[in-house]
């Protein structure tokens, strides 16, 4: 009855609308990598196609069935970015790539709002701008050091981790820019306001996600083919998003932080997998969406903007890498070309832009123009990335002597900080780390018990429902509470030592007092008289618990619990790590079945000797092979893990990964048999199949031989003759040449 009453649904606009678009998007995109051109682009194109905006042919009938699909490919496209993510990566990049990010994004943030302002455009379209402009596009970029080989170069485990720290931007950026549309101002407080409650949101997912996910996949691994992995991913994708627009988020954010959590589990290349389809499909939908935004009319009337913010963007993308990675102790010569490889807008660019739009405060001229910009830059991309070396060069020649030592002096400086940190540094990281942690755990107790627990046991039991609800909310808190008392101990052993009494009694004394104001504060928004009794209650089953040689080894537990889940796609893979001194770094390799290699002991292969590097780990399988023997032998699909320089990286790269091509290499599909007639300037005239040696020279193998229309017995040992009719296994181009 309810699905009667409802308004019908346009079923066959609908599939039409979307047959449309992905027909046109296939031609489209063939043409594009035909002609060695990002998909991407295709996309674009092809959506210009079937806009409104191209008459030469029909166009979609409703442009709200491409926006509701469109929805779901920035969903989906997300999700899978997070995927990619890892909080993990985050932690294992550094402050290098973060101060490097925010470097590019608060540089191009303001540059964007300037040259908006400039163009006359409103405060807030200038501040959507400057969002737009600050975003380099990972798969621009993910492509572009693919098809050049590069992706095992320094400077691109660098940019690599760059992308990692703006996507996160990004999120962040799509929650601040919406509060600030809302009110089409900055209002100072409401914007702490929703950046606290976005950072509060984040951890709780994130503790929560990864405590619980790793650990029930695995229970039911079993059960997870394909098939069901699917089903799983994408219900807790889109179950995520919908708590994220319940808790006064969007939609994206939730898929962004579901990905994530996906991506430190086992199961993420997996997921990747099986979710690659459906990203593909809605990922092309939104991108086909994007062109058909494209308006030729105010293109040609905006081509100076456009040029503008294309000069902007890749001016300013080379100027803000190059000092970010600079700042933060990278060579001149990586950090250049870093700055080069960031010189372009993409994905993320248009979702902010479709942010805009959706909140109506993003002018209709905006977004066609930041197409362009994007198309512009996107094909500008591999050509900066090859002038990166020569531009190092030149600047190398010309930048004064005294510069030039300072440069290098500070990377050597900031190298040898990075390397050797103090035992106390570390011990107050983690002792902060782990205060904001179990203090924002608290704190989602608190919120939760006061708006929704206590309202409910007092509606139960009025008379005793305030103390049971507040003995229980403390029972729940206590572990946490204990947690962070509890001093955080240095990995090392050393904790004994004097130098870390003073900041070991400091700590906990502070996080104490931490934790007593939690009790209080609870406590007193609960009672009033009362307030006293129930906290000395609390405070002795505190300090009862503290003295609990079994409670602290239960909570030693759940925190390993917690990092073994953090943890658990590197305890099984081979991802550490990948920051070395010096031009060292560590990149990894698949063997190919091509392999000069393959087959032999470590020892063998000399590669310390003739190329400079060494392989430190392997990762077989399930199988991970930390510091292999010399003894142990390279087999075909081990990833193996390189210390080397960018130098001696490139030249053991062939040799491992890059399988060896022949122009004579055939695609299989073009095996057939085939029928042909031997003309008299046939090169198989005169000589037998062993003569001419078919199987080998050819990749032929003869089947049958007919002569005056009856068939030879043994083809295989024949004298071909002119006239022959000749059946084979082959192919068209091979048939051209024998016959």
């Amino acid at each position: 009855m309810l699905l009667a009453s409802q308004a019908p649904i346009n079923i066959e606009g609908l599939i039409s609308d979307l047959a449309l678009i992905l027909l046109l998007g296939a031609f489209v995109t063939v043409l594009f990598k035909w002609i060695k051109q990002p998909v991407v682009l295709g996309y674009i194109v092809a959506g210009f196609l079937a806009s409104p905006n191209f008459t030469l042919i029909p166009s979609v009938t409703t442009l709200t069935n491409i926006e509701f699909w469109a929805q779901i490919g920035i969903v989906v496209l997300l999700f899978s970015l997070g995927l990619e993510f890892s909080f993990r990566k985050l932690v294992n990049v550094g402050g290098s790539a973060v101060i490097t990010a925010l470097i590019i994004v608060i540089g191009m943030m303001v540059t964007g709002f300037c040259i908006g302002k400039l163009l006359h455009f409103s405060n807030i379209n200038s501040i959507f701008l400057g969002g737009m402009l600050s975003m380099s596009s990972t798969t621009i970029i993910i492509k572009a050091f693919t098809d050049m080989n590069l992706r095992t170069k320094k400077f691109a485990s660098m940019v690599f981790a760059v992308l990692i720290v703006e996507d996160l931007f990004a999120v962040v950026m799509m929650v601040i820019l919406s509060s600030i549309a809302a009110g089409d101002g900055v209002e100072g407080i409401e914007m702490l306001y929703s950046i606290g409650k976005l950072v509060f949101f984040l951890v709780i997912w994130f503790l929560v996600g990864v405590y619980v996910l790793p650990s029930l996949l695995n229970k039911v691994q079993a059960f997870l083919n394909n098939e069901t992995l699917l089903v799983v991913s994408m219900g807790l994708c889109l179950g995520m998003a919908v708590f994220s627009v319940f808790c006064g988020f969007s939609l994206a954010l939730g898929a962004f932080v579901m990905g994530s959590i996906l991506a430190g589990t086992s199961y993420s290349e997996r997921i990747e997998h099986v979710v690659m389809p459906v990203k593909d499909l809605f990922g092309a939908v939104f991108f086909i969406s994007v062109g058909m935004m494209v308006q030729p009319d105010i293109i040609v009337n905006y081509w100076g903007p456009i040029l503008l913010l294309s000069g902007v963007v890749i001016v300013g993308m080379i100027i803000f890498g190059t000092t970010g990675m600079l700042v933060t102790g990278q060579p001149l010569k990586v950090a250049m070309q870093s700055g080069f490889s960031l010189t372009q807008i993409g994905e993320f660019a248009f979702i902010i832009a479709s942010l805009g739009m959706s909140l109506d405060v993003l002018e209709p001229t905006i977004y066609p123009i930041v197409v362009a910009v994007s198309v512009i830059t996107t094909f500008t991309t591999p050509y900066f990335i090859k002038m990166a070396d020569p531009a190092y060069r030149f600047v190398e020649r010309h930048l004064p002597n005294r510069l030039h030592f300072l440069i290098n002096r500070y990377t050597e400086q900031a190298t040898r900080s990075t390397a050797v940190r103090s035992d106390i540094q570390s011990m107050m990281s983690r002792n902060i780390s782990r205060m904001l942690l179990y203090s924002i755990v608290l704190i989602a107790i608190s919120v939760v018990s006061l708006q929704y627990f206590m309202p409910w046991i007092i509606d139960i039991m009025p008379e005793w429902g305030r103390t049971l609800g507040a003995v229980g909310t403390l029972l729940v808190m206590a572990p946490f509470l204990v947690a962070l008392c509890i001093p955080s101990t240095p990995r090392n052993g050393s904790a004994d030592s004097d130098s870390y009494r003073i900041p070991r009694v400091i700590m906990f004394i502070f996080r104490s007092l931490i934790a007593l104001i939690f009790v209080i504060h609870f406590l007193g928004k609960v009672f009033s008289l009362k307030i006293g009794v129930l906290f000395v209650l609390g405070l002795a089953v505190l300090l009862i618990l503290l003295f609990s040689r079994r409670f602290r080894r239960r909570m030693r537990n759940i925190e390993s619990t917690f990092l073994n889940n953090l943890n658990e796609r590197d305890l099984k893979k081979s991802g550490r790590n990948n920051s070395l001194v010096g031009d060292l770094h560590l990149a990894y390799m698949q063997m190919s079945c091509t392999s000069p290699f393959v087959g032999e002991q470590l020892k063998d292969t000399d590669l310390n000797h003739k190329y400079g590097v060494n392989i430190v780990n392997i990762q077989r399988g399930s199988q991970f092979i930390a510091a292999p023997a010399g003894q142990t032998h390279l087999f075909p699909g081990d990833i193996l893990g390189i210390i080397g320089t960018d130098e001696d990286l490139q030249q053991v790269l062939p040799l491992i990964e890059s399988p060896e091509k022949s122009e004579d290499n055939e695609n299989p599909a073009d095996y057939r048999l085939l029928s042909f007639t031997l003309s008299p300037r046939s090169v198989l005239i005169g000589h037998t199949p062993a003569d001419i040696d078919l199987r080998g020279h050819y990749a032929t193998m003869i089947v049958a031989v007919s002569r005056d229309d009856a068939f030879l017995p043994s083809p295989g040992t024949v004298t071909f003759q002119a006239g022959d009719t000749v059946w084979a296994v082959t192919t068209s181009r091979v048939v051209n040449r024998l016959s």
